[in-house]
């Protein structure tokens, strides 16, 4: 790799999950969301990065980590319910591979699952001690790893500018978080959605946070033109820098035309042995109503449109992850060589995706990640791989300007969030908003027991603010439940409030809310002031 590239890439994942946790039941189906996260994405992407160091491969990577995520990820409940998962799992997986003995390609591929969760249980328990976050933030402290923050329960900002407190505990909340988890403070946030509207930059100047990530059109309308477009960050009036997310690459993996995971070799995610097999011979492993749901074995490939699916092969697969790879990588190349020629600066490239795209959805993600990062490493010398962070302290002088107010959402707006089906929830968000305020300003001072309710009453707020909820109300899957978790927290928040407000604080009811979400235990609510 030559020392002056002619630009650079920055691969950003952003790694969430709403904050899923119900010790009030034995089993709870939601919480499946994490533990097919861990199995299929997180384990996979800290394997990736124990492998190229390992090589001496030299590699940058960006990822948010949620405080929602990382809360469930630290939590010995969930921890000791993911051990369980994985367990019942494997003992499916020798059920198949006794099963499928008679038919040679199936049972090749049962015998690949049960090594794959072997090498999760093996890397979970033994390798992290059930705590992954420790192996992030390893690969943080040795520099190949930036890990940012996100909003304190992805809460959309944006739909918050009327209380501009609610906006600032977000994001203070989650620095404090972030803290706690990794032992320093966050130099960039990925904002909610990318959902940015002008204004927030202040409060992330407040939390010492350097920069943030907007959609295109977010720089594109920004005020002043930016010079170089998407190419270059800008630098907003309060300070931090926003970085314009690059469509070209986003589409190539995206997209269900053309991008990659909708290739023929890859694997099937719609068919699932949970609803394949004949359901007396899956029911222990199925919900405990006995109702069919996905349990992660998936026998078939993608394979075509129409017909019959027809058995995934893994060596196929990987073959075909290396030689997207390789495009990729040409693609950036002539990207960046034509970029670098019409600009006369080195241009960063900036890839933003969901983390979960990688291995949960497409399960070869995290193989072309591998792949992505060895070609890049040894067969080219057009770019460099970069954080934001190190692209900043390169090349710290860059364009004024102020994004536009936008969202990486459908239509690149606030639709998705602010419609038909949620559009319910916000006039309740608001009045406990204000509420929230009130109390914080009214109780500033107190101690003991008030001071415990009213911290109790600020997560409340918090979680019923995910956006999470409001996207789920409006994509149609597990309404009930985004309903019900929306009129949970806001009656819990009520009830506290109506109790600190009036000096009657019911210890029990207290203890169990705090049981039920013991999430941000050093939670400041003074943020609202």
């Amino acid at each position: 790799m030559s020392s002056h590239p002619q630009g650079y890439l920055a691969l950003v994942l952003h790694a969430h999950l709403p904050y899923v946790r119900h010790p009030e039941y034995e089993e709870f189906l939601e919480e499946d969301w994490l533990y097919e996260a861990i199995t299929e994405t997180y384990i996979p992407l800290l394997t990736m990065m124990e492998d190229l160091r390992r090589d001496q491969v030299e590699f940058r990577l960006t990822m948010s980590m949620t405080p929602t995520l990382c809360s469930m990820l630290m939590d010995p409940l969930l921890q000791s319910r993911y051990l369980r998962y994985l367990e019942r799992l494997l003992e499916f997986c020798r059920k198949e591979i006794d099963r499928t003995r008679l038919d040679a390609a199936l049972h090749e591929l049962a015998w690949f699952y049960y090594h794959r969760l072997e090498h999760c249980r093996t890397v979970f328990a033994d390798r992290y001690q059930c705590n992954l976050l420790t192996g992030f933030k390893e690969f943080q402290d040795h520099g190949f790893l930036e890990i940012i923050t996100c909003g304190a329960t992805h809460g959309y900002l944006p739909l918050m500018t009327e209380y501009p407190e609610a906006i600032r505990a977000q994001i203070l909340v989650a620095r404090d978080h972030y803290r706690d988890c990794f032992g320093r403070n966050p130099r960039g946030i990925w904002l909610p959605e990318c959902a940015y509207v002008p204004g927030i930059e202040k409060f992330l100047e407040e939390a010492e946070i350097r920069w943030f990530i907007v959609d295109s059109h977010g720089v594109l309308f920004a005020e002043p033109r930016p010079p170089y477009g998407i190419y270059s960050p800008i630098i907003t009036p309060s300070g931090p820098a926003a970085f314009g997310r690059d469509m070209e690459s986003s589409q190539q993996v995206w997209s269900a035309e053309v991008g990659y995971p909708g290739d023929v070799d890859y694997r099937e995610f719609y068919r699932d042995a949970g609803y394949d097999l004949e359901y007396d011979y899956v029911k222990p492993y199925l919900q405990s109503n006995g109702m069919r749901k996905f349990i992660g074995i998936k026998y078939h490939r993608i394979t075509g449109r129409g017909g019959e699916k027809e058995w995934y092969r893994p060596a196929a697969a990987r073959e075909k992850a290396a030689s997207h790879a390789g495009n990729f990588m040409f693609n950036r190349e002539k990207q960046i060589e034509h970029l670098r020629g019409s600009m006369g600066v080195p241009p960063i490239v900036l890839s933003p995706y969901d983390a979960e795209l990688y291995g949960h959805w497409w399960y070869e993600g995290p193989e072309f990640l591998n792949y992505l990062f060895r070609k890049s490493a040894f067969d080219q010398k057009t770019f460099k791989m970069i954080t934001p962070s190190e692209y900043l302290t390169i090349y710290p002088t860059q364009p004024l300007s102020t994004p536009s107010a936008s969202s990486w959402g459908s239509k690149g707006y606030w639709e998705v969030w602010l419609e038909g089906s949620n559009s319910w929830i916000y006039p309740h968000l608001h009045l406990a908003t204000g509420r929230m305020i009130e109390m914080a300003r009214r109780f500033r001072d107190s101690y003991g027991l008030t001071e415990r309710a009213i911290a109790q009453a600020a997560r409340e707020l918090l979680l019923a603010q995910s956006s999470d909820w409001a996207f789920i109300m409006k994509t149609g899957t597990m309404v009930p439940y985004a309903v019900k978790r929306t009129k949970d927290h806001l009656l819990r928040f009520n009830r506290l409030y109506d109790q600190i407000m009036s000096n009657q604080i019911d210890l029990d009811f207290l203890q169990n809310c705090e049981w039920r979400s013991p999430i941000f235990s050093h939670l400041n609510w003074r943020h609202y002031l």
